[in-house]
């Protein structure tokens, strides 16, 4: 398995190849580019990346974002903060802060990037505009959109950029509170299906521990789902909010747009407002590995100091940011967030679907921050666990879940974090099998561990 993902690693797409087109799978919990090959989305949150890099510095995070295995950049072109502020190159994104009227200046600088990702393989998806532009809740906006300017304003830029490689993405961190709200957030979806002719995927970004399904459960624009777990806490659920989606009578694919951030500080955590806990690569690996196995269409991984370009020589800090973002770039789990690529598409991974009977919980598994989550295939033939670190963590299988006979069942341990092979070891127990990893977590390491149950080759 390691050497499959290494040589995975390997495959980039030449310079100016041009990206396929993505839409909904049949089965409506899928993406899939239009030829009908899975996508599995890896999106990387870049916010500023428009309003604050300069072009080299941007060549040098997209490649960097591109090795590691990721296939869609988050970013936004009215941005949230410093929007007084011109773009590396001085220009402003709208004349007179008026979104009827957007500088063409600006936007070349927005095109250059889109190409620039697309000639390494990756995905824009595009927020039109931060949410404090539509409801300045918090932040310091302004707000400028209404119903009539925002659609003028989606429309044009879906017909700027109608034929490059764009997820639309709505919301940006803001509630929907009202039916001012509603119709703004309707109008963009109305300009972006006009400007492009539908050409695109629409999603909604919503404010922190909320879900597009809050808001949006059944409407014809909205394409997948999206939602925020957020960094509130360190084992936040999010296979619930991916449960909700896939419960909705229309049902469509779910994400969690955006999961804690590496390097973030935890809010429920910080005292005097000051932060006293930082998410590390073993929280956002959890929490996307339970995302990914619970149903979801791919993984946001975000870094505190990326999304926000944090560089104390060019601005000041801005929420707790610590890490200069050239440094933060290779913090340990945005390579982990490939390995999980990887990983999930050498298996047959459209046909799993979220299995909790396939466990036994008991003991330390109860505790909410160490569930683990279990899929089988559809057609019982694979079965895949993800298990948290916790003392002696073994699990309890019921093979009867899977279709299988007893004596063809494989297993492999993989490390969570490297896709490395790990031995494990086997206890028969009447109907139940119990397996755990050879070694044990201890003080000093963090093992969390998957394992794939399939038929013997």
């Amino acid at each position: 398995m390691n050497r499959i993902i290494a040589g995975l690693f390997l495959l980039t797409l030449s310079a100016g190849a041009t990206l396929p087109d993505l839409r909904v799978a049949a089965d409506r919990r899928h993406l899939e580019t239009v030829e009908g090959q899975p996508f599995f989305l890896l999106g990387d949150t870049a916010w500023e990346l428009f309003h604050r890099l300069t072009r080299e510095e941007t060549q040098l995070y997209l490649k960097n974002r591109a090795d590691k295995g990721f296939n869609t950049i988050f970013a936004v072109a009215l941005a949230e903060f410093e929007f007084d502020q011109p773009n590396a190159y001085g220009e402003m994104p709208l004349e007179n802060n008026d979104p009827a009227h957007p500088r063409d200046a600006y936007f070349k600088h927005v095109d250059w990037v889109v190409n620039q990702a697309a000639e390494l393989g990756l995905y824009t998806a595009l927020l039109p505009t931060w949410g404090d532009k539509w409801n300045q809740k918090w932040g310091k906006g302004p707000e400028i959109f209404t119903p009539a300017n925002a659609e003028v304003y989606c429309e044009w830029l879906a017909k700027r950029y109608q034929d490059k490689p764009i997820i639309w993405v709505l919301g940006g961190d803001r509630p929907v509170e009202n039916e001012a709200h509603e119709a703004i957030i309707r109008a963009m979806a109305a300009g972006l299906k006009r400007g492009d002719g539908g050409k695109h995927l629409i999603s909604y970004h919503p404010k922190g521990g909320s879900n597009s399904s809050d808001y949006w459960p059944d409407e014809s624009w909205l394409d997948f789902h999206m939602f925020q777990s957020g960094h509130g806490k360190q084992a936040t659920a999010n296979y619930d909010k991916n449960a909700k989606n896939l419960a909705l009578p229309a049902l469509k694919p779910t994400l969690d747009g955006e999961p804690c951030y590496e390097d973030h500080p935890v809010r429920s955590l910080m005292k005097d407002g000051k932060a006293t806990i930082w998410f590390d690569d073993y929280d956002v690996r959890r929490v996307a590995w339970w995302s990914v196995l619970s149903g979801a269409c791919g993984h946001v991984y975000g870094t505190h100091s990326i999304w926000q370009f944090h560089d104390l020589t060019k601005r000041k800090q801005q929420t707790d940011a610590r890490t200069p973002w050239p440094e933060a770039m290779d913090l340990p789990g945005a390579r982990q967030m490939g390995v999980m690529k990887k990983f999930i598409e050498t298996l047959d991974w459209t046909k799993l679907r979220r299995d909790d009977a396939l466990i036994m919980l008991e003991g330390e598994a109860l505790k909410p921050g160490n569930k683990p989550m279990a899929t089988v295939a559809v057609d019982g033939s694979l079965a895949v666990v993800y298990v948290p670190a916790y003392p002696n963590n073994a699990i309890s299988l019921q093979l009867s879940r899977l279709k299988i006979p007893g004596s063809e069942v494989d297993f492999q341990a993989y490390s969570a974090a490297t896709g490395e092979p790990s031995g494990l070891t086997r206890i028969e127990s009447g109907d139940l099998l119990v397996i755990k990893p050879l070694s044990e977590p201890d003080e000093q390491s963090v093992q969390d561990w998957v394992l794939v149950i399939k038929k013997k080759p």
